[in-house]
């Protein structure tokens, strides 16, 4: 059984090619939390959206194979309730 390739946005490919044919250093800004993250990918710097916003993702060598969506958390974790003092 052949393995799945990995899934990458289509319009995103054509921005990381339009990216690296002019050497920009912009963040592309992107929807797609679902692309996988290529190696073609590292180096550069995506604003990936959370929901709300949209947050800054560097992609370094240790994230090839990862989802852009891993790096930009969409809940936010306010801590655990703190315990009263007994009386």
């Amino acid at each position: 059984m052949a393995k799945k390739s990995p899934y990458i946005e289509p319009s995103l490919v054509k921005k990381i090619v339009k990216a690296k044919a002019s050497g920009s250093r912009d963040p592309i800004r992107t929807w797609s939390r679902r692309s996988t993250i290529h190696p073609e990918m590292v180096g550069l710097t995506f604003e990936v959206h959370n929901g709300r916003r949209f947050d800054k993702v560097y992609v370094s060598e240790s994230m090839v194979g990862h989802k852009l969506g891993e790096f930009a958390l969409t809940r936010r974790f306010g801590g655990h309730k703190k315990k009263k003092d007994a009386e």
